[in-house]
């Protein structure tokens, strides 16, 4: 994973309306104008001059452009125009794994559902996606604590999936198995597994079966949810860090990397109405 990245964006605040079925609208859509010559009196538009990047392909998909998988001035153009409106940056139409990664991590933000894996309920539901490795909460169809960056279980001590509920909460708690490592925030669900804070790298390796969460994540939650509080725990943790070559990963990967980064501010209740 390349945390710098994360360090280079400004807002996530924007709106963001989400590519269907490969078609292209709200902030996807590429702008008509960018073929019409400037209007009489008006500089011409800036030159665009990126090369085919990594992620042609992909961008030219989301974009809604001719999928040829060559740089097109219109794809430089319109590629430019949303690193503009994502906030990342250089913003120089190319089509390369910021600007991809990126625009997964702003989609998951304003969706995380997008998929309808998580069961939608009249009460709340703490949603746990192993494959993306990040957990959000959400009641009926409205998402009331944002995504945020979890690890999951290593191999041979995986998170056991399905429904679970909160049955403890201890603010301050020390394994009675791991050494007394610390469990700050802990949200017990089954056996000794729970949801809770850790100071350890999100992407080293794995737990031992815990949902693990940044510590000021961990205490947002611990102070929303109440024993009784069901969870759906869905996926499979994939090794994000194990690949070396990015054209290998997979959206799933690149959202987990792009989350695992507390650069990414979290939502404030008056942006999740």
């Amino acid at each position: 994973m390349t945390v710098g990245f994360a360090t280079e964006l400004r807002s996530v605040c924007a709106l963001l309306v989400l590519a269907t079925g490969g078609s292209a609208v709200g902030l996807y859509a590429a702008p008509a104008s960018h073929a019409a010559s400037a209007p009489e009196g008006e500089p011409p538009a800036a030159e665009c001059d990126a090369e085919t990047g990594p992620y042609q392909w992909q961008l030219e998909k989301k974009l809604g452009l001719p999928q040829d998988g060559r740089m097109s001035g219109e794809d430089c153009l319109a590629i430019k125009e949303l690193q503009e409106r994502i906030g990342t940056t250089p913003v120089n139409g190319a089509a390369d794994l910021r600007t991809y990664r990126m625009l997964l991590v702003f989609e998951v933000r304003e969706n995380p559902n997008a998929a309808k894996e998580c069961p939608v309920k009249s009460y709340r539901v703490t949603c746990v996606d192993l494959s993306r490795q990040i957990l959000w909460v959400q009641k009926e169809n409205k998402v009331i604590f944002a995504p945020v960056p979890i690890r999951s279980g290593r191999p041979g001590l995986e998170t056991r999936t399905g429904w679970q509920r909160v049955y403890q909460k201890n603010k301050t708690f020390f394994s009675t198995i791991y050494d007394n490592a610390p469990m700050p925030y802990s949200q017990f669900f089954n056996g000794g597994q729970a949801l809770h804070g850790t100071e350890v790298d999100l992407f080293q390796s794995g737990s031992a079966g815990c949902v693990n969460m940044y510590v000021k994540d961990a205490k947002r939650l611990f102070d929303l949810l109440e024993i009784g509080d069901r969870l759906y725990i869905y996926g499979r943790k994939q090794p994000i860090r194990a690949l070396k070559s990015t054209a290998a990963k997979n959206d799933d990967q690149l959202v987990g990397e792009g989350f695992g980064s507390d650069g990414i501010p979290a939502l404030g209740p008056e942006q999740l109405d």
